[in-house]
């Protein structure tokens, strides 16, 4: 029984096997109808889940139950390159109507300059030559000082104020200021005065130094019977005041009457009142001692043609006038200080101040010299007049009177086509004064200078 009955239960055991091993592969290969749902539930999630969740083509598949899985390849296959769109050439635009009618002109070309100087220059033919027309032109200054009939200063005049004429021909002016200027001033001082004279000067010092503005240059001389140079050009400072104060201890000449006779006379050496050589002559006119006030203002006025033409050039002479056995006449002084355009402002002192001198002073003989030779320089370079003082408070103020003028004078220009050939050039200086009526008595006073020499333009 136990046989048969294993015999008859062997066909259905392995049709069940079989069966169940069947239904085994279906699920295997089919899938799941859960599957299907959950997948059909979870559609929005996986719709909205970025595509980097999404499986890299590179990465092996899991293990099949149906098929083996093969192993990765050793070189995989690189993405193809996206074909790259041919270039395309770039289409010109439309200029706006306003760029085409006006086209933007090239760049500039960069051009580099040699230095001056430095080009090559192209020889003139002879058609250039013939058609080349040379003129001098030079630029003409004349200060010039206007006062009232009381001696003071005229302000507020213009330019079409004044008339200029130049060897009786109006002159165009095209430079007027009355603006002040700085001063480039030669200060001559004389030692050969008298004693007295001269200490009274020497207390004046200060003032003097006072009366110059810090934009001033100076340069100090003296002269006697020869001339020196005791400072440079400079401002007002230690130098200058180191060089006054070495004059306080310099002496002037005998105050008193000059020596005919005794054993100091200048006749030689006495005994008993007579030569110990009786064959010198006897002397009864004392010796003049040598003045040389024209070689003093020479040399300064070689040394201010020298400096800045942008400055007002003055010579401010603290003597007596007297001059004698000068090298340069005064002819040739005058040449040098109209030529450069110097003004002459003198301080009489001594004898020249004395009332009714000047009187005296035109009085001129040739082997004595000029008693006072301070007034033709002073009214022929323009400076005004001659301010004589005797006291020592009115030289004090007769430097600020006169470096005041000097420094605040009408300045006007104009062009000339002279040449320098020498030839003296006379000036005239009109003022229209419309309420001035009486032709007697001129309500101003003009000072200018007389005339000038064309010099040569400077190299």
């Amino acid at each position: 029984m136990r046989s048969g009955g294993s015999h008859l239960l062997s066909p259905f055991r392995w049709t069940w096997r079989a069966g169940s091993a069947i239904f085994l592969s279906l699920l295997l290969i089919s899938p799941s109808p859960l599957a299907g749902a959950q997948t059909s539930g979870n559609s929005g999630a996986a719709q909205s889940a970025p595509q980097n969740d999404q499986k890299d083509q590179n990465i092996p598949d899991a293990p099949s139950t149906v098929q083996p899985s093969q192993p990765p390849p050793e070189n995989p296959p690189q993405p193809a390159p996206e074909p790259k769109a041919p270039p395309t050439q770039q289409q010109p635009q439309a200029a706006p109507p306003d760029q085409e009618a006006n086209p933007t002109p090239p760049p500039p070309v960069k051009v580099r300059t040699v230095p001056q100087g430095g080009e090559t220059k192209d020889k003139p033919t002879g058609q250039d030559e013939i058609l080349t027309l040379k003129s001098t032109v030079n630029q003409v200054i004349i200060p010039v000082t206007v006062k009232d009939e009381s001696g003071h200063l005229v302000n507020g005049l213009t330019s079409k104020d004044f008339t200029l004429m130049e060897n009786g021909k109006k002159q165009p002016l095209n430079f007027f200021t009355s603006d002040p200027f700085a001063l480039s001033a030669a200060v001559v001082l004389d030692l050969g005065m008298k004693d007295v004279d001269l200490q009274k000067v020497n207390h004046t010092f200060p003032a003097l130094e006072g009366a110059f503005s810090p934009f001033d240059e100076i340069s100090l001389y003296t002269y006697s019977n020869a001339v020196s140079q005791l400072s440079g050009w400079g401002a007002v400072g230690q130098k200058l005041s180191a060089a006054l104060d070495s004059l306080r201890n310099v002496r002037g000449e005998n105050n008193g009457p000059p020596i005919t006779g005794g054993p100091l006379g200048p006749q030689g050496p006495m005994i008993n009142n007579r030569p110990v050589d009786p064959a010198a002559p006897t002397v009864y006119t004392p010796v003049q001692p040598a003045r040389v006030l024209n070689d003093a203002i020479l040399l300064a006025a070689v040394d201010l043609g020298r400096r800045d033409t942008t400055r007002r050039k003055i010579i401010f002479v603290i003597s007596d006038g007297h001059e004698y056995r000068s090298t340069a006449s005064y002819r040739d002084v005058l040449k040098v200080l109209l030529a450069n355009h110097i003004i002459v402002y003198a301080i009489g002192v001594g004898g020249s101040a004395i009332p009714g001198y000047n009187k005296l002073e035109k009085l001129h003989l040739p082997r004595f010299g000029y008693s006072n030779i301070l007034p033709k320089y002073v009214n022929a370079t323009g400076g005004g007049e001659v301010l004589a003082e005797l006291t020592r408070s009115g030289i004090e103020d007769a430097y600020t009177k006169a470096l005041g003028d000097a420094r605040n004078q009408y300045t006007m220009g104009y062009k000339t086509n002279a040449a320098a050939t020498g030839n003296y050039r006379t000036w005239e200086v009109l003022v229209d004064r419309p309420s001035c009526r009486s032709s007697i008595r001129p309500c101003v006073n003009v000072y200018a200078p007389d005339g000038y020499y064309p010099a040569p333009p400077r190299k």
